[in-house]
């Protein structure tokens, strides 16, 4: 009797012995050994999403297709251009050494980011402003583009500015926008309307839906250039810093962006895309 309480006094405390030593690797004590399998955390990089483009041969990109200025699709050749298409189609250069391998597909403000998420595209160069908020979703490149918030109006307006905007004043914006946002911080009970796209706002302005049409003034002087019935009015009221946008986690390819932003600005090749679509030198 004596004999089998020692034998179960040994085997409970190897028992205990054991439990402890899965608790420790439960808490985290496996990390070492189970390093090389797990997944990496948000904001490392393998260089696999990189390693993906190359292998793939062709670069996917997130682009608007009803942004004059910016991206633009025509109908009747079907091309989409503007400043966001050139800037992919030097990411694409410097990535494949090829600017034309490239697929642009449509986003908007709405779908950009969850189109990026799941996968559908690479990144988003798509005059998305980089904010604290979109942080927490997505990484940023550099700031590729400067812009400012501000309101587009039918020439005779008395809206000259946001200082003319009152809780009265029926506004339009794109839905998932800052812009929709910031109107709201910017007038107490202001009305908004959004919509989808920008041509949807732009028609519904046209309309009388609304009053004023804000967003930032790099979109709204493309929409003024179609019709010279409308003018930007007023200084604009925030900082719209562009970024370009990748998946969480993939360092690898916001360093491709950011070496190609700087490859672009070194040679001049910046000034001379912003000048070919925006009709000015960019702002020292």
């Amino acid at each position: 009797m004596r004999k089998s309480m020692k034998l179960f006094s040994i085997a409970a405390a190897c028992a205990v012995f054991v439990l402890a030593g899965c608790g420790s690797n439960g808490a985290g004590g496996n990390a070492a050994s189970g390093g090389n399998t797990s997944t990496p955390a948000a904001g490392e990089s393998t260089g696999a999403a990189l390693g993906k483009i190359k292998e793939r041969g062709k670069l996917v990109v997130g682009v608007k297709y009803d942004t004059k200025l910016f991206g633009l699709k025509d109908p009747a050749s079907g091309n989409v251009e503007g400043f966001d298409i050139d800037i992919s189609k030097a990411i694409a250069k410097h990535i494949l050494d090829d600017e034309n391998a490239i697929e642009l597909k449509e986003v908007t403000s709405k779908t950009r980011i969850p189109m990026l998420n799941n996968g559908e595209i690479d990144m988003v160069v798509a005059t998305m402003t980089i904010t604290e908020e979109r942080k927490q979703e997505v990484d940023f490149s550099d700031v590729y583009f400067q812009a400012g918030q501000s309101l587009l109006v039918k020439k005779g307006s008395p809206i000259q500015g946001i200082e003319d905007v009152t809780a009265d004043t029926t506004v339009l914006g794109t839905k998932g926008s800052t812009s929709v946002k910031n109107i709201r911080d910017q007038v107490s009970g202001v009305k908004v309307l959004e919509f989808d796209n920008y041509q949807d706002a732009f028609n519904a302005l046209k309309a009388g839906q609304g009053a004023a049409l804000t967003t930032d003034d790099s979109i709204l002087y493309g929409m003024a250039a179609q019709d010279p019935n409308y003018e930007v009015v007023g200084k604009p009221f925030t900082d719209e810093p562009y970024g370009i946008a990748v998946q969480k986690g993939n360092t690898d390819v916001v360093e491709a962006i950011n070496e190609t932003l700087k490859a672009l600005h070194d040679s001049g090749e910046y000034d001379a895309i912003y000048e070919k679509w925006i009709g000015k030198k960019p702002a020292e």
